[in-house]
């Protein structure tokens, strides 16, 4: 699986990261279950951060099953995500979906960040 790997460079580590993508985020997915945050970075390649909170999801175990399929729906996903830091928030209730569920909505909200990018770089592109 070439291209499909997801080595430490393309997590986000730093707060300073963090705090970038938090306090710049051009582009924005909400969702009753997710809330995903993403601006350009200067890499090739994208990058993922995760959070989810404790209070949103109390089990470790469902923590960790959440970590999972997002990283794995990101992993699929990095080709086409290229250039842009991504933050995952998880909001309550996203324990109580199957693991279906949440690959089937983690899905529609990366083609909505897609959509959105790309409007974005039209808008810039046609305003130069």
């Amino acid at each position: 699986m070439v291209g499909h790997a997801y080595p430490k460079s393309r997590r986000l580590l730093l707060s300073s990261d963090f705090k970038a993508v938090f306090d710049q985020a051009p582009f924005r997915a909400s969702h009753q279950h997710f809330l995903i945050l993403s601006r350009a970075n200067s890499y090739q390649h994208s990058r993922l951060g995760l959070v989810i909170a404790k209070k949103n999801v109390r089990l470790a175990v469902q923590r960790n099953r959440l970590k999972r399929l997002i990283r794995e729906s990101f992993r699929h996903r990095q080709q086409t995500l290229a250039g842009l830091d991504v933050i995952v928030l998880a909001r309550k209730g996203v324990d109580e979906l199957s693991s279906a569920e949440i690959t089937e909505q983690l899905n529609q909200q990366w083609q909505r960040v897609l959509r959105r990018t790309r409007q974005q770089m039209t808008a810039n592109n046609s305003t130069e």
